[in-house]
């Protein structure tokens, strides 16, 4: 950025007076070489020299920000944008060092007119406008996918608004059912398992087809090891909402915890139906077919599993089962193959 505003003075030497080229020569070859200080000063003397040139507080206001010194940017980028409101690269400095520098709000109008999608979702979060944050930083993240900066900001902003929301219904409405499924959740996440359970159980009252709630509840049952009860709510849940896929795994699943691998098969299938390869469904399946006695069954969920990913912790899981049904069937290099995988996965254990 600074090299090219650098360009935009050279190029316009032969309108310049010797004495300033000398001086925003001299800038250049101080700002190559690193030397910030020497090349302020440099920027500094064209500035007095030709206080009505823009680009000469463009090149002062650049080499402070290369220094790091935001703060310093931002009076001569602020001159240069009111003698050339529309010098390349102006707007997109003086909202970064505003920003940089805290005054995010002030930042705003200049990253909204280069559409500095990254900047500017930042500095929205920052003025207190979440919702509005959220849409520039998305975009930012299409183009610089998994960026930690822009995920910590979208995390950050995500969740006051889900803050905002959560204090408003508790404030507003302390008696609905989704406060008291509002709060299951937070007493779940806290690990006070028994006001979470009585949370829920309050929303079921309130609100007998609550959707989640029974899921929520399950996923209790399930933390705890109590799969009789845990399968209970997944099966009223799965009646609430036959549509979804979770539901049916998640009963699946407690179902296949206590021995029942044929039953379990079917809710597993309609899960699979409704929301098909996915991991978690397809080990599920997998595991479901080798107790019912379907080894090429099981094989097959596996091995399709593993087509989807194959270097998660869950793929780690799919080898060992692999090298057990290889195990069984005589197939020993196979199930030597499928062991070291399992432990390439698991760092060598």
């Amino acid at each position: 950025m600074l090299a090219t505003l650098v360009t935009v003075v050279l190029a316009a030497q032969q309108t310049l007076p010797p004495e300033v080229m000398k001086h925003v020569s001299a800038a250049a070859d101080a700002q190559k070489a690193g030397r910030h200080d020497e090349a302020i000063r440099e920027y500094a003397r064209v500035t007095a020299l030709m206080p009505d040139l823009a680009a000469g507080h463009v090149g002062l206001g650049g080499t402070y920000m290369r220094k790091g010194d935001f703060a310093g940017a931002i009076a001569p980028l602020r001159r240069a944008l009111e003698l050339n409101a529309e010098l390349p690269g102006a707007h997109q400095m003086l909202g970064f060092s505003l920003l940089a520098a805290g005054y995010a709000a002030q930042a705003i109008p200049h990253l909204e007119k280069v559409k500095a999608h990254d900047a500017l979702g930042i500095a929205l979060f920052l003025a207190g406008q979440p919702v509005d944050s959220i849409v520039h930083l998305k975009t930012a993240l299409d183009q610089r996918p998994n960026d930690p900066e822009l995920l910590y900001y979208l995390g950050r902003a995500s969740g006051m608004i889900s803050k905002q929301s959560f204090d408003a219904l508790q404030g507003q409405y302390p008696a609905a059912a989704r406060t008291h499924q509002l709060n299951g959740e937070l007493n779940a996440t806290q690990r006070k398992i028994p006001e979470a359970e009585a949370a829920y159980r309050e929303a079921l009252r309130i609100r007998p087809d609550l959707p989640g709630a029974h899921l929520q509840l399950g996923e209790l049952y399930a933390a705890a090891g109590q799969w009789v009860k845990a399968e209970a709510e997944y099966r009223a849940e799965s009646k609430l909402r036959p549509g979804d896929a979770e539901a049916l795994f998640r009963l699946g699943n407690a179902m296949l915890e206590q021995g029942k691998a044929t039953e379990a098969l079917v809710e597993l299938k309609r899960a699979d139906e409704l929301s098909p390869n996915m991991p978690e469904t397809l080990f599920a399946l997998g595991k479901a077919e080798y107790l019912a006695g379907n080894p090429d069954a099981a094989e097959k969920y596996w091995t399709g599993l593993l087509a989807l990913e194959n270097q998660t912790p869950l793929a780690a899981q799919t080898q060992f089962s692999l090298s057990t049904l290889y195990r069984k069937r005589g197939q020993t290099d196979k199930a030597a193959a499928a062991l070291a995988e399992y432990r390439r996965l698991r760092g060598g254990k």
